[in-house]
């Protein structure tokens, strides 16, 4: 049931008396103005207007008197229906209005619903403004369509139908009368199957399937008549009148002609017209009545609304009193304050300066940083040269312990370095996010592939499971994609033994271009406790390690999540001690087939495999000179070396090369400045730079001074080829 807000609005008066206030009147009950609509409504079920009208009088006075917006707007749509079954349609659409306006103050939905389908019948089949008709319709809809009622639906559908048919626009109507015979085994009943088949009838007519029309408007007249629905019966033998005529059966034509008159006839006799005019008439003039009543409250509310001035002015002289004695105390603190505020601003300027203060030290933190990286590197660049070209000239040492350990220190020592830059750059929002085509099946599986040494130290076996339904190639930052799924792998490599761990990658949803990409790493080592779970992702926490063994520096699962935070993701975990681990994140990747179609047909292809390609090293380190040079020369290419950057601008006058591997830190003069004055000569043979220094920090200058590419220190050779192909291929 419906609930009854009966709001009471009371201006109490100082010294007067509330036995004045209100007249003594009887407000009827919630279930006696049900009864009155109840009556009203089937009064105009049986067309007897008269009685209808002042039933729904009646129920609109008391349902107005007890501010039952509900009854209200039932009322004025009942009145409407009579003036609409009266053909006063002017009437009837003033009424439906003031009911819509009553019934938009309620949450009742079937309400807005019923008027609006009811306003759309008048405009489309009485006034002949057919657009504005199904506008209404569209507006019922959607009301019904909120309810998720499809009987309403069903009902909004089959007037559509009947507009479009109306009109002759068969192609747009028949779209809801497809519905409407979808749905009419569970919707309809005795009084809608007159007016579908009647539809169907006109649609099949128009069709040309003169078998199923003349089928169709029998069943109308059929079951027009079974239902005592007369005014759907006339409009049956009305439209079955125009479709005979068409055929030219014009006896049946005339039979159907005259069957619609005169149950027209006895809809609208001219007894119960005059009868429900009168009881018309004395319901709008109540309705002028409520507008008279409505000025004179008016006036009474602007002469409470005076008397409740002369008493604001009152307050206003009270409050004026008020505040001058606040302007007063104010004028007696502000001494006080101004001290006080002399006192924060010499506090604030020691704050600033304490801040500039930690500024400097920060920036001071990431120059330290950098360059303590950049020293590691260089020389971490020539252990691990030199070990591995130990282990290609020397095959015997291939099994040595000490060899082994030697390189396992250098890769430990370079990871170590790359982590502490890693945090470092985040800290200081030095990280970018690129957006680059790239094929995640390739990026997974080289992940695996670079991890597979370290699988085998613990005879792990690594899985990749990829949704076929995760595009080929997704535009993002690879590279960030890369550390964090290697940090994850390797983290649970290292705390699995004789086990397996897991990569999946599913397509979670798509968003316009975004394509959600769900990735889980799951092993089933070691686990981790419930305890520790909150504080794995903070920086140099380690959980579980033992002093025999090696489990990292305690970064990895910190830069996971912070790059994380980059891509506006977090990562979700699942373990338990002795039952293993998983992880779970998602981010979004663009995927436009477009772009990328475009990078993969731009993509040149050395096809001269057998070229002897001419390299010159520019790289004041010997022991780098060496690694670089035999790395260069055990592919079979061609190799120069020289010291610096004067000694390159020299060899370069006198001999040609078909790619140079620029130092950036040199001595006399860098990299940079080597490199503008090779440009400066017309020299425009692909450079790259070969620097311990990190990527981000060269970018800018390196490409201002003509470098094409750059490659990190210690470098992974089969990366440093394909760039000397691709580059060399290009010039």
């Amino acid at each position: 049931m419906y609930q009854i807000r009966i709001v009471l609005f009371v201006l109490l008066l100082l010294n007067s008396l509330s036995d004045n206030l209100f007249a003594q009147t009887k407000l009827f009950s919630k279930k006696e103005i049900r009864k009155l609509t109840d009556q009203a409504s089937q009064y105009l079920k049986d067309a007897n207007f008269e009685k209808s009208l002042e039933s729904s009088k009646l129920a609109l006075h008391h349902s107005i008197s007890t501010n039952n917006s509900y009854y209200t707007t039932i009322s004025y749509n009942t009145i409407a229906a009579n003036y609409a079954e009266l053909a006063e349609f002017d009437k009837a659409i003033f009424f439906y209005n003031k009911g819509l306006f009553y019934a938009n103050r309620t949450n009742n939905d079937t309400l807005k619903h019923h008027i609006n389908n009811n306003l759309g019948n008048i405009y489309c089949f009485e006034k002949k403004q057919y657009e504005k008709g199904i506008n209404y319709y569209k507006n019922s809809l959607t009301y019904s369509q909120k309810n998720a009622d499809t009987s309403q639906i069903f009902l909004t559908k089959l007037n559509i139908a009947w507009a479009y048919f109306d009109i002759g626009n068969f192609q747009k109507g028949y779209p809801s009368l497809e519905f409407v015979n979808k749905y009419d085994s569970k919707y309809g009943d005795q009084n809608t199957a007159g007016a579908i088949n009647m539809l169907n009838g006109m649609y099949y007519g128009y069709k040309g399937n003169d078998e199923k029309a003349t089928t169709y408007f029998l069943n109308a007249i059929k079951f027009g008549k079974e239902a005592n629905q007369k005014s759907d019966l006339s409009f049956a033998h009305l439209e079955y009148f125009k479709y005979l005529l068409i055929k030219g059966d014009y006896k049946k034509a005339y039979e159907n002609l005259s069957n619609y008159n005169k149950i027209t006839e006895e809809l609208y006799n001219k007894e119960k017209l005059e009868k429900a005019n009168v009881a018309g008439i004395n319901v709008e003039l109540d309705e002028y009545k409520r507008e008279i009543d409505k000025i004179e409250n008016e006036k009474d509310i602007q002469l409470q609304s005076l008397e409740k001035s002369k008493m604001i002015v009152l307050l206003f002289i009270v409050i004026f009193i008020v505040l001058l004695l606040l302007i007063y105390t104010l004028f007696r603190n502000n001494n006080f304050k101004k001290k006080t505020n002399a006192e924060l601003s010499k506090t604030n300027k020691e704050l600033i300066i304490a801040k500039e203060k930690a500024e400097e030290v920060s920036v001071l933190k990431s120059q330290f940083v950098s360059t303590i990286s950049h020293e590691l590197r260089t020389p971490l660049y020539g252990v691990v040269g030199i070990t591995n070209m130990l282990l290609d000239e020397h095959k015997e040492l291939a099994d040595s312990p000490h060899l082994s350990s030697l390189k396992f220190s250098a890769r430990y020592l370079l990871s170590l370095v790359n982590d502490i830059l890693q945090i470092n750059k985040i800290e200081d929002n030095r990280i970018i996010l690129e957006n680059l085509t790239f094929n995640i099946s390739d990026e997974i599986n080289m992940i695996k592939n670079s991890l597979s040494f370290l699988a085998k130290n613990n005879n792990n076996f690594i899985l990749v499971n990829i949704d076929p339904a995760v595009p080929e190639y997704l535009i993002g930052d690879k590279l960030r994609l890369s550390q964090i799924i290697m940090n994850l792998v390797s983290n649970a490599l290292k705390f699995t033994n004789n086990g397996e761990v897991i990569i999946n990658v599913n397509l979670e949803k798509i968003e316009n271009k975004s394509h959600f990409i769900e990735f889980k790493i799951k092993d089933n080592g070691i686990g981790i406790a419930s305890a520790d779970q909150d504080k794995i992702f903070d920086k140099f926490v380690q959980v579980g390690r033992k002093e025999t063994d090696y489990q990292g520096t305690g970064l990895g699962l910190s830069i996971v999540k912070q790059l994380l935070g980059l891509f506006n993701s977090s990562i979700a975990l699942q373990s338990a001690t002795g039952k293993g681990t998983e992880f779970k994140f998602v981010i979004a990747f663009e995927f436009n087939p477009d772009k990328t179609y475009e990078l993969i047909n731009n993509i040149q292809v050395n096809m001269n495999a057998t070229q002897i390609i001419n390299v010159l090293v520019v790289e004041d380190n010997h022991i780098n000179q060496l690694v670089t040079k035999k790395t260069i020369e055990k592919n079979n290419y061609k190799c120069s070396v020289v010291d610096n950057g004067y000694a390159a601008l020299e060899i370069l006058d006198k001999e040609s090369f078909d790619l140079i591997l620029m130092d950036i830190n040199m001595p006399l003069i860098n990299g940079f400045e080597t490199t503008r004055k090779i440009r400066l000569k017309g020299i425009n043979i692909p450079i790259v730079a070969l620097t311990a220094f990190d990527k981000s920090e060269i970018t800018e200058e390196s490409i201002s001074a003509g470098i094409n590419d750059i490659i990190i220190k210690p470098f992974d050779s089969v990366k440093l080829f394909k760039i000397i192909n691709i580059l060399v291929s290009k010039n």
